[in-house]
């Protein structure tokens, strides 16, 4: 509704200003013919003035120009990677006013559809009220969650990996709990949703939600929440980067040594590839074996 109003007014304001400008042309048109000559005597003799006036045409010329070629490049970068690879915007996190947008896009594209995210802690994705997906997980059909294993050498080298002092170990497991106890709190509302926690160094914080996937790169040392996020679209095009990222997702979610978290027992439930229960151990017994993180 407010597009179409904003579109409306838009489209309202071009209407008079196309009115106001032809209706201004005959006396424009009338005011240049009366004076043109009397402006042309006074400056045919001045040639400092001619030479002057020139040198900014030329300057002028050259800059539109300039600004022509570049803008065509520019589009046709922007259309290559949106026809070919599926992008749809690569969103800088320093602008407040992109990341207003890209939250309420999300909104938008997650509000009771199915919700796919691989993550970290989870805590500044889902779980902060301020956060993209906090409406969204809480509305959502079905969510399949993964994140990093409190324990795993992965939550250990990248709390280690980031300078900042104030991410510490003990940080990531907190925002862990924290992340695991809202998820709790919708099983109990009867959500449809699945959590499991992987060992690994997190590589993609990836969000599926309908035809969009919306990715950031873990760069060792940077906190995620610095990177940009980029936007693809689900395409017919075979070369869109929305299939490999998604079979990224499937691949991992149904890779048999990551355990899904038992919401109930607060256990880890290990399956095989046919989905069978093969063993079950408690995430509290890994933190005491100092092998989990040392080895």
């Amino acid at each position: 509704m407010f597009k179409s109003i904003k579109d409306l007014i838009y489209h309202i304001l071009i209407l008079v200003l196309s009115a106001t400008i032809a209706l201004s042309l005959p006396y424009t048109g009338k005011l240049i013919a009366d004076n043109y000559l009397t402006y042309w005597t006074l400056i045919e003799s001045e040639k400092p003035f001619l030479i002057s006036v020139e040198i900014a045409v030329a300057v002028f010329l050259i800059l539109l120009f300039n600004y022509l070629l570049s803008n065509w490049q520019n589009r046709k970068f922007a259309k290559m990677a949106r026809n070919d690879l599926g992008l749809v915007r690569a969103a800088h996190p320093k602008s407040f006013r992109i990341k207003k947008r890209i939250r309420k896009f999300k909104e938008q594209e997650g509000m009771e559809k199915d919700v796919m995210l691989i993550g970290s802690t989870g805590f500044n994705t889902f779980v902060d009220p301020e956060s993209d997906l906090h409406h969204i997980i809480q509305n959502c059909r079905a969510a399949k969650i993964m994140l990093l294993n409190p324990f795993g050498e992965g939550a250990f080298l990248r709390a280690k990996s980031i300078p900042d002092p104030d991410i510490t170990l003990e940080h990531f497991r907190e925002q862990i709990a924290k992340s695991v106890d809202f998820l709790k709190s919708l099983k109990v509302c009867e959500k449809d949703i699945t959590l499991k926690l992987y060992k690994e160094t997190p590589l993609f914080k990836l969000t599926v939600l309908g035809d969009y996937v919306f990715m950031k790169y873990y760069h060792a040392g940077l906190n995620v929440k610095e990177m940009p996020e980029y936007i693809f679209r689900h395409s017919s095009n075979h070369g869109s980067l929305f299939h490999p990222l998604y079979q990224f997702f499937l691949s991992r979610w149904r890779d048999s040594n990551i355990p899904e978290y038992d919401f109930d027992t607060d256990e880890l439930v290990y399956r095989d590839n046919s989905g069978n229960e093969v063993k079950r151990e408690k995430l509290d017994s890994l933190a005491m074996n100092p092998c989990s993180i040392n080895c």
